[in-house]
């Protein structure tokens, strides 16, 4: 979804670029690890064949071993060096991340939260990984088999009750022997918190069969992967309010239908039932069609070809009253690209914006509609041969001040278009007085994709 470019994906990048530099460090180390430890068997070898030869070299002898000594000391330093240790543990701690945030790029659920703990439970020295939500398990994994998921829910005591409403990681160093139907393998445990703002929406726990493991970076650990489950946790529910006011925003364009559009099309309907009475009724049952398209594309995305037939089908209204010599709409669309997902009450609105500002005085207004893929995008293009507009104004028309009539114009389609394909994707405006105005949506493919 689209607010992946925002938070999640940001994150997820930091994430990838953090383990990328961390696996080429840890990758130089280890190849002059494997370099010194190559020259320090291949010296060994060469003293003790020195050794065992009766025509010895005692210049090599001494070489060898002073080479092998060297070798032997680096090697050694290599090994205990604390440097060494933080690389190791920080390149293993970024790859798990990494595969961590893949679980959780469709949300935090039950699937997710065991794949989730079979993944950290190796990681620790804890006897058993859980994550919960406020109300229930949602994923538990062991490495005995005396514990399973049935035991974990039975722990109930003072401190879980009390860390319902903790902000800090809780660590419990008593177990009761009650608290998992008398298993005595666990004696601590850690919680930490899962939080969504400021309220703490699950944890994720990690028992252990004694509290002296609980060591310094058994927390840092614990609280790390705590803290990265509540930002995905945090991303995935803003990406369900951006989808949520993506669909209130077209709610509510929807019913800003501009009234003299209606009552415009309702004077041209009751002017052909005298002149033309089957025109008439065939707008009529077209106007029908029209309002009910409306309301039902409201949620989700809808094929290309559905969104350019409501178009089509408000432009005869237009036609009808303006006339052919006045108004001409031509299709330009590559094929395959009518069915690919757009959000609805997407071209309309550029289309009815030409005819209701772009109309010159004289002669026809010819809008030409085009759509085809370029690259990664889906490219839509609606452009006129109208009035067109200044430099100023084509530079201001994303202001929300600019918006008129029907209130959803350029602005609108601009930001359903970030809300649903992210800021990737867009819409660019040109126009010159005079010689008319074109607007080109590009929509992200990879995005559109997504939703399939």
């Amino acid at each position: 979804m689209a607010i992946r470019e925002g938070l999640s994906t940001s994150f997820e990048t930091r994430v990838e670029e953090a383990a990328q530099s961390s696996r080429n460090a840890y990758d130089k180390l280890f190849l002059f690890k494997l370099l010194i430890a190559i020259i320090t068997i291949i010296s060994a070898i060469m003293v003790v064949w020195q050794l065992f030869e009766t025509n010895r070299s005692v210049p090599l002898l001494a070489a060898m071993i002073v080479i092998f000594v060297l070798s032997a000391v680096l090697s050694m330093r290599l090994l205990l060096d604390p440097e060494s240790i933080r690389a190791h543990q920080s390149d293993l701690m970024l790859r798990l991340s990494r595969q961590v945030f893949e679980c959780l790029t469709g949300g935090l659920d039950e699937a997710a939260a065991q794949k989730i703990c079979e993944l950290l439970l190796p990681t620790t020295d804890a006897v058993a990984v859980a994550i919960c939500d406020s109300e229930k398990m949602l994923g538990f994994t062991s490495d005995s088999p005396a514990l399973n998921r049935d035991a974990a829910k039975s722990i109930k005591n003072d401190e879980e009750l009390k860390f319902q409403t903790a902000d800090e990681m809780v660590i419990i160093e008593n177990v009761p022997s009650s608290a998992f139907r008398g298993n005595r393998l666990i004696k601590a445990a850690v919680f930490v918190p899962l939080r969504l703002s400021d309220n703490s929406v699950g944890s994720l726990r990690f028992y252990y069969s004694s509290a002296r493991k609980i060591s310094s970076l058994q927390k840092s650990i614990a609280e790390g992967l705590g803290q990265l489950i509540s930002t995905q946790i945090a991303a995935q529910a803003l990406e369900e309010q951006t989808k949520l006011a993506t669909t209130m925003e077209l709610k509510a364009l929807q019913n800003q239908i501009n009234p003299h559009f209606l009552f415009n099309t309702i004077n041209t309907i009751a002017s052909l039932i005298r002149t033309d009475p089957m025109k008439a009724r065939e707008l009529l049952r077209e106007f029908a069609v029209f309002y009910r398209r409306t309301l039902e594309d409201s949620d989700g995305l809808i094929l290309l070809s559905r969104e350019a037939e409501q178009t089509v089908r408000y432009f005869q209204f237009e036609l009808a009253r303006f006339g052919a010599d006045r108004l001409e709409l031509i299709l330009d669309e590559e094929e395959g690209v009518q069915d690919m997902l757009v959000p609805p009450f997407l071209i309309q609105p550029l289309v009815e914006n030409a005819v209701r500002h772009a109309m010159p005085s004289e002669g026809k207004l010819t809008i030409v509609l085009s759509a085809w893929v370029e690259g990664t995008y889906l490219k839509i293009r609606v452009a006129d041969n109208g009035v067109g507009m200044s430099q100023e104004t084509c530079d201001n028309i994303m202001h929300p001040e600019s918006s008129t009539g029907m209130g959803i114009a350029v602005k609108n389609v601009h930001d359903r278009i970030i809300g649903y394909f992210g800021p990737q994707s867009g819409m660019d405006v040109q126009s010159k007085l005079g010689e008319g105005t074109q607007v080109t949506l590009s929509l992200s493919l990879s995005e559109i994709e997504r939703y399939v």
